[in-house]
């Protein structure tokens, strides 16, 4: 099994720490985002590790088995810096995506590991308490959920009217089975450039928006279940947030950092 990180962007909502790195290596508790990731990827085994890069590249330098690069990364989203490494969608090994602005303990990357089915995401259960901790109303940037009654994904990543359409959180961690990744590539291939998908253009296209395309086609994705163990980092406020919440000994009721916290 491997693992690809989507580390193109910058971050911009979280300048001035993001003026001279990738988002993905602004520091939290001491250590680089980056840093908590290889912690707990390695704590599950995963030690071949591929960067996409892009702002800041040359920052990223020494970091990974692999890096690649998304030229186009200014003018992109995460789908289109994930099929910059197409390369790893060879059929050889299970492959992991993850976000680079996360933060999660080793059972939320482990239970993702041993979900069943030709694809798998990771989504958080207890996601309204962080969400209630971080902001005033969580259904205002929650998205929607919906699960099929054997446990797989049956609606992802639209506005809720409701928290009743919310069944848990996406955290940003998908698996991909060796077996399903020849699909996934043909489903991203045939995928017409000039559509738009949510009112967004195809290099603006949101994950959620591509799982959705592939449950739409039939491949089933199960819903990794977990309960917290997990941060996002979007905003300066929310580094300011966590770090207080860690200083009043409250942090660790929604994420652990693992032990080594690797600063590179």
């Amino acid at each position: 099994m491997r693992a690809v990180l989507l580390c193109a962007g910058q971050g911009t909502r979280l300048r001035p720490f993001t003026d001279d790195r990738p988002k993905c290596l602004v520091e939290l508790l001491g250590a680089p985002l980056l840093g908590h990731q290889f912690d707990s990827l390695s704590a599950c085994g995963l030690d071949d590790v591929t960067l996409v890069t892009g702002y800041a590249a040359d920052r990223l330098e020494g970091w990974g088995t692999r890096r690649l690069h998304n030229s186009r990364f200014a003018t992109t989203n995460m789908v289109e810096s994930l099929f910059c490494a197409r390369e790893l969608f060879d059929g050889s090994q299970d492959l992991i995506v993850g976000y680079s602005d996360i933060v999660y303990e080793p059972r939320v990357l482990q239970s993702l590991i041993d979900a069943p089915g030709p694809a798998a995401t990771a989504i958080d259960r207890d996601w309204r308490a962080l969400w209630s901790a971080r902001m005033d109303d969580p259904l205002s940037d929650a998205e929607t959920l919906r699960l099929n009654s054997d446990g797989t994904l049956r609606e992802i990543g639209r506005k809720p009217r409701g928290y009743d359409e919310i069944e848990g959180q996406y955290v940003g961690l998908t698996r991909f089975a060796a077996a399903a990744q020849r699909e996934v590539l043909a489903f991203y291939d045939g995928l017409d450039r000039d559509a738009a998908y949510d009112g967004r253009e195809f290099g603006q296209m949101f994950m959620t928006r591509f799982l959705t395309g592939l449950i739409e086609t039939g491949l089933p994705i199960t819903a990794a279940m977990t309960d917290g163990g997990w941060l996002e980092v979007d905003t300066v406020q929310d580094l300011e947030f966590y770090e207080a919440m860690h200083a009043r000994g409250e942090l660790a009721a929604f994420w652990r950092p693992h032990e080594s916290r690797r600063k590179g």
